[in-house]
């Protein structure tokens, strides 16, 4: 059973993966005028690689409830928009200083640092035009209420809040309290909004939303314990980035916290508490649920 359970999750990801390439490269502008550069450093960045999973996420969980239309695949395109643009940034010598990303040049070594910086802000605006489109969702109150939701969710009481405390808290403050508060701004709040965003467009209820959002918060704290954990023991050629960067700049984690075996437990335990907050759902819940197990034994 487990097996048929991992098969059908893997092939609805590669799935999912597939057709979102093809969605996001409808959506990127065509390179043309003098600016064209800009358009294939887009390009180059979004299209080719990645697993997908926050677009995943959001599609998955409008399909439990129910839905899937085009203005969700659009959503979760943007969403990708979002991921990628904080990925370029993340990459740059004044942040991670990092060669290498799905197993390619960065886009700062493709290009050059302005173009890479450029190309990020540009994904980043995308992302919300792509967001006001009367074919995300037909009703404009559900379109500005994604557009809110995305922007807390990349803005300083998110992801960009959480790499602000990564980057200059102090060493001796890295204790268990900040790590989970930064990571749950860093990495938790996109996949929150993955969730509840797909929830939404499937017109979900306020318990919906709220077993989703219990179910993101448990498995977007696992991503990144397993993310820590991939740092000390993965394989860079499967990884296709650098690993051993956290300990090379002296940062807290949750191996350093917990240990290495320590960690494992830690997510695994969230894992379940994942799964619980699905239990409701029953057998539609078996993609969400098989996410979770992707995700604690993912090596890249």
């Amino acid at each position: 059973m487990m097996a048929r359970t991992s098969n059908k999750f893997n092939s609805r990801l590669s799935s999912v993966a597939t057709e979102m390439e093809i969605v996001l490269a409808q959506i990127l502008p065509e390179p043309a005028g003098p600016q064209s550069r800009i358009m294939e450093a887009m390009a180059y960045a979004l299209l080719g690689g990645g697993k997908r999973l926050r677009p995943f996420l959001l599609i998955e969980a409008a399909r439990m409830l129910g839905k899937e239309t085009k203005g969700i695949w659009l959503a979760a395109a943007a969403l990708e928009c979002v991921h990628v643009y904080s990925l370029i940034h993340d990459d740059l010598p004044c942040m991670d200083d990092d060669d290498l990303r799905r197993g390619k040049p960065t886009v700062h070594k493709a290009y050059d640092e302005a173009l890479a910086v450029l190309a990020g802000d540009a994904l980043l605006s995308l992302a919300f035009e792509i967001l006001t489109q009367n074919s995300i969702h037909s009703n404009a109150d559900v379109r500005i209420k994604l557009i809110f939701e995305l922007a807390s969710s990349s803005g300083t009481h998110g992801m960009i809040g959480g790499q602000v405390i990564d980057i200059y808290a102090n060493l001796s403050d890295q204790n268990e309290t900040l790590i989970t508060h930064l990571q749950a701004l860093k990495t938790g709040a996109l996949i929150h909004f993955s969730t509840t965003a797909g929830g939404r467009l499937a017109g979900a209820g306020e318990k919906d939303l709220q077993n989703l959002s219990t179910y993101a918060n448990a498995l977007g704290l696992a991503f990144q314990i397993r993310d820590d954990i991939l740092d000390v023991e993965g394989d860079i050629t499967v990884m296709g980035k650098r690993t051993n960067k956290d300990a090379g700049l002296g940062k807290a984690t949750f191996v350093s916290i917990y240990g290495l075996e320590g960690a494992k437990e830690k997510a695994h335990k969230l894992g379940e508490s994942a799964k619980h907050a699905l239990e409701p759902y029953g057998d539609k819940s078996d993609i969400l649920c098989a996410a979770v197990d992707f995700v604690l034994n993912r090596q890249k």
